[in-house]
């Protein structure tokens, strides 16, 4: 089995500027942060471009869309922004493309110290390898089904609806 990687954006690839104190996008973490995971699950890494999940319109939905119709792999992890992600996977799951696909993010950047990215993006990886065709979302340790899912911004989690 291969899978497949799906970089948009969100919190989990934002760089922090020292110089002005603000978050912002650069390249991608993601070839880094595969590097240090040591999967050996063969992984193709795609790059979309980089935004907040606050800023996706719904052409850049339609693109992600597109990405995984076009994907030969059946395992397919996106990189997301927490505060629409649910919107994405609503968009992926009426699609119903017969693959397993796992959205996730962070609510703390990866670069930043006690960032959930990597652990949230180790448990993704694992769950599009062993979960049946659908859509889901991998946040907190757990795993929800794209339909029953909302983030809870007061709190700062992802819960069932």
């Amino acid at each position: 089995m291969s899978l497949r990687i799906i970089a948009t954006g969100g919190t989990f690839d934002k760089h922090y500027d020292e110089l002005t104190g603000k978050l912002g996008f650069a390249e991608s973490h993601l070839p880094a942060v595969l590097a240090r995971t040591r999967m050996t699950v063969p992984v193709a890494l795609e790059q979309l471009p980089l935004l907040d999940s606050l800023d996706m319109q719904d052409a850049d939905r339609a693109r992600v869309l597109a990405s995984c119709q076009a994907a030969p792999e059946t395992a397919i992890v996106i990189v997301h922004g927490t505060d629409t992600m649910p919107d994405t996977a609503a968009v992926l799951g009426a699609a119903a493309l017969g693959k397993s696909i796992v959205l996730t993010g962070a609510m703390i950047p990866y670069e930043i110290a006690n960032s959930d990215g990597l652990f949230n993006l180790g448990c993704a990886t694992a769950a599009a390898q062993i979960l049946p065709p659908g859509v889901y979302v991998a946040m907190n340790g757990q795993i929800f089904t794209w339909d029953n899912v909302t983030k809870n911004r007061a709190a700062g989690v992802f819960q069932p609806l």
